[in-house]
């Protein structure tokens, strides 16, 4: 009984640390690292009060091309459209659903916001996005704006108890999807999975007129491994994400849009061929009818762009003119 009685006071004194450490922390610290360490909430919360359309982008709402007249961002070229509302943006380059989600959670109660507008990416669906070497950044960056207490947070950040991985470790994940997930086209695909469809392209290569391989070789490449890939909504962890805003967002009261971006099709078509057109515009219906039956107002773009309105003509981004 003695044992018992000392094992319990010392459990009792070690919460009562824990609790004496989180309101000293809270109260004097967490919002100095808070800002320190997750800058964004600085823009979450300077959200205008009254809010009609609260507009969420990475790099495509920003980026702009030397040729354009009109730079703004997308999120502002709407008010063009919509002269009557108030329209704000909340924008973080190779942002994506999980980092989007964490956002939402740390807008201000307070704020009177009607419609959130989200980007549905298509590639950060894919292995090279979610396992992109800028995620452990992107999760540090998130830490002390998760749900636990502000010192467990803090303990968190300094364990580095979220995702973090070294590039090499990414790029080990990246290639093991790459291998297990099994594609399935219509008629007879010669590639099982997005590995041996690389390295056939890379081999056999874009030819130039003399026999000699075109660069536009590692273009295609690049477009096989950031489209080659069928949504699971069962295992994708974007799908999750994604589901997890809507939930949120419904909880707050917040009509909800999803953007879905322009791709990059034509280009596609002709480096790649039909059976990448097949997956792109497969995940895209998926996503379009599996988030409309769920209430969402989904925007189709991904077929809407030529492909002289993307800036970017050598890599695979949503990147556009302000055509």
């Amino acid at each position: 009984m003695k044992a018992f009685k000392k094992i319990a006071a010392r459990i009792i004194a070690l919460v009562a640390l824990l609790i004496g450490m989180n309101f000293f922390y809270a109260t004097y610290l967490f919002e100095g690292d808070l800002q320190r360490y997750s800058p964004m909430i600085k823009q979450l919360r300077a959200i205008p009060q009254k809010t009609d359309v609260l507009y969420f982008g990475e790099s495509s709402n920003l980026t702009s091309a030397e040729t354009d007249t009109d730079k703004r961002k997308i999120s502002e070229l709407i008010s063009n459209h919509y002269p009557g509302l108030t329209i704000t943006d909340i924008t973080k380059d190779a942002a994506h659903a999980g980092v989007y989600l964490s956002y939402l959670k740390n807008i201000p109660k307070d704020k009177d916001i009607k419609t959130v507008v989200i980007t549905l990416n298509l590639r950060s669906f894919g292995a090279a996005w979610i396992h992109s070497e800028l995620e452990s950044s992107l999760q540090r960056d998130a830490v002390l704006m998760g749900d636990a207490p502000p010192f467990i947070k803090r303990l968190f950040l300094s364990f580095r108890n979220y995702d973090v991985k070294s590039g090499q470790e990414r790029i080990l994940d990246m290639k093991s999807r790459w291998t297990r997930e099994i594609l399935h086209l219509p008629g007879k695909f010669p590639y099982k999975n997005v590995v041996e469809w690389d390295d056939a392209v890379a081999a056999t290569g874009i030819k130039n007129d003399d026999g000699s391989i075109d660069a536009k070789t590692n273009l295609a490449c690049s477009y096989i491994k950031s489209y080659g890939f069928q949504i699971d909504t069962l295992t994708n962890p974007r799908v999750e994400d994604f589901n997890e805003i809507v939930n949120y967002a419904k909880a707050r009261g917040w009509n909800i849009v999803f953007n879905l971006l322009a791709e990059n099709m034509q280009k596609a078509r002709e480096l790649v061929g039909e059976n990448l057109i097949y997956l792109m515009e497969q995940n895209g219906t998926l996503l379009t009818e599996y988030y409309s039956r769920k209430g969402v107002a989904v925007v189709d773009n991904l077929n809407v762009l030529e492909s002289h309105c993307f800036i970017d003509q050598d890599w695979t981004t949503e990147h556009y003119t302000e055509t």
